[in-house]
């Protein structure tokens, strides 16, 4: 029951965890590659839940502090007490068959296959994505089984007075075990899977068009790094006008000096072409800012004088918030897929500038 409630419980952790992973993995991707690649999402992410999963597994169920016994010893320094323990707790019998199932349902059984079990997924992931050798995920999986073993040792980082969990010597050597043995384990599933050099070849080959997701994203990084640089000019200058000269030089002058560069689009490995110029460049970033921002903006200011004049009640109020909110998304999400389909859209045409990749 402790094991479902740990899985549970990461389970529910997992999706708020990469939220925030989200955002540098995708600025990582388009930077190294270009485009991002399907497998390497599911390979990536099912990582981050399975590490999740282990984690809470070593630190759940957590007792209340007043449990927590201090002084109580809960060190075990003497290797392979799990084999004294088999001998002396299970009910074992070699040349009785009606025992070997019995045995697995007792702790001295299960948890050492538990132990070992915990970390095999953790040597496949070495080996087949992060192309470890055998001597590294020996290693990194000492490593990790050490860290979960000063995790119980320390009281969970100190919030507890005392170890609530039993730091065993033996948990070191299972859990590198377990290791070493996903190690070879993953060979069974290669066959059925791209291998990384694979996936990477393909994101490279991907990469070398610009994809809808790939010009959201920079969008959103200049406009990071446009208002971080406002930022730190206006605690140390006062200059008039100071958010439009920042905007001209960010937008228009430095892309033009740079053939088409922008800082976020050359960390994304990506420039402007076509007919270069600081009137179309800055009538396009003008137009997209007003498009993208400043329409939804008015629309939704536009909506609420509409409510204000309508004085809904509050079920007929929330209706409408709620079809103004799936309108702004239509909005949104359509243009997205837009520009994942079809790459180019009609401002392209218009200011005749438009995206390409760098990669190559």
């Amino acid at each position: 029951m402790d094991y479902l409630t740990a899985i549970k419980t990461a389970i529910f952790v997992f999706p708020f965890i990469a939220f925030f992973f989200t955002i540098p993995f995708i600025l990582h991707q388009y930077h190294k590659y270009g485009s991002i690649h399907k497998w390497r999402v599911l390979i990536v992410y099912s990582f981050i839940l399975y590490m999740i999963t282990i984690y809470f597994l070593v630190i759940l169920p957590l007792p209340k502090r007043s449990e927590v016994v201090v002084g109580k010893n809960m060190v075990r320094l003497i290797p392979f007490g799990f084999v004294t323990d088999f001998l002396k707790e299970t009910s074992f019998v070699w040349n009785d068959v009606r025992t070997y199932l019995k045995a697995l349902t007792e702790p001295c059984v299960y948890v050492v296959v538990f132990n070992i079990l915990m970390t095999i997924p953790f040597g496949m992931y070495m080996r087949y994505y992060f192309k470890m050798s055998f001597k590294k995920t020996v290693w990194y999986s000492f490593l990790l089984s050490l860290f979960f073993e000063l995790t119980q040792l320390s009281g969970l980082y100190f919030i507890y007075p005392a170890p609530y969990r039993l730091f065993d010597v033996d948990d070191l050597i299972l859990n590198t075990t377990g290791g070493a043995l996903g190690y070879f384990f993953v060979q069974l599933f290669t066959k059925f899977l791209p291998s990384r050099e694979e996936i990477d070849a393909e994101s490279i080959e991907h990469g070398k068009s610009v994809s809808g997701l790939r010009r959201v994203t920079v969008f959103c990084l200049d406009t990071f790094f446009c208002l971080f640089f406002y930022t730190i000019l206006e605690i140390f200058f006062s200059i008039p006008y100071l958010a439009f000269w920042t905007f001209l030089i960010y937008f228009v002058v430095y892309p033009y000096f740079s053939k088409g560069y922008t800082i976020g689009s050359r960390f994304l490995n990506m420039k402007l072409e076509g007919h270069l110029s600081l009137i179309r460049l800055f009538g396009r970033i003008v137009f997209l800012y007003v498009y993208y921002i400043g329409l939804p903006i008015f629309f939704l200011f536009g909506m609420a004088e509409i409510y204000y004049a309508l004085s809904l009640s509050v079920l007929e109020a929330l209706y409408f918030l709620l079809i103004v909110g799936i309108l702004c998304l239509v909005f949104y999400i359509g243009h997205i897929f837009w520009l994942i389909k079809n790459r180019r859209i009609f401002y392209d045409s218009f200011f005749q500038l438009t995206y390409v990749s760098t990669v190559k």
